[in-house]
């Protein structure tokens, strides 16, 4: 990931995506394949956190806050490293139909392999909403070939 010479090459097919919506999590897992690494690297997860930075109509997280909030709530939980990028996130509003874009984060993590790795990204999930009055943080799990 950014600054750390990571490569991420060979990404395969979705493996397992968490939907978290306004009333909780539901799980979906398709049986796939370990894939198919090139030399030096390794099967790994590789998870995509989607947080928009709208509440209501306008911007309610800051730069400040979303710092704070990848330093205390993320970082802790993947101090290994990730990659944010700045992003334009877009939903369709169920109450009005409407189509919403608004200013996003997108985190990505590649999962240490750990037992609560789900623990974590639904801890992160929570505090988000928590935190900032969200409806819902979209996460991607996937399989991926990497290389550190």
């Amino acid at each position: 990931m950014s600054g750390t010479g990571a490569r991420m090459r060979g990404l395969r097919p979705v493996l397992l995506i968490i939907v978290l919506l306004a009333g909780g999590s539901r799980a979906l897992a398709a049986e796939t394949p370990a894939p198919a690494c090139h030399a030096g690297q390794q099967a790994k997860l590789m998870a995509e956190l989607m947080f928009g930075r709208d509440i209501g109509r306008r911007i309610g997280v800051s730069e400040a806050a979303w710092r704070r909030f990848l330093e205390r709530e993320v970082t802790p939980r993947f101090p290994d490293g990730l990659t944010v990028v700045k992003a334009l996130g877009q939903w369709r509003d169920r109450s009005t139909g409407r189509i919403v874009r608004e200013p996003s984060e997108l985190v990505m993590v590649v999962l240490p392999g750990h037992p609560d790795d789900q623990a974590r990204l639904e801890a992160i999930v929570a505090a988000y909403k928590r935190q900032f009055q969200q409806q819902s943080v979209g996460v991607i799990v996937q399989s991926a070939c990497a290389a550190f």
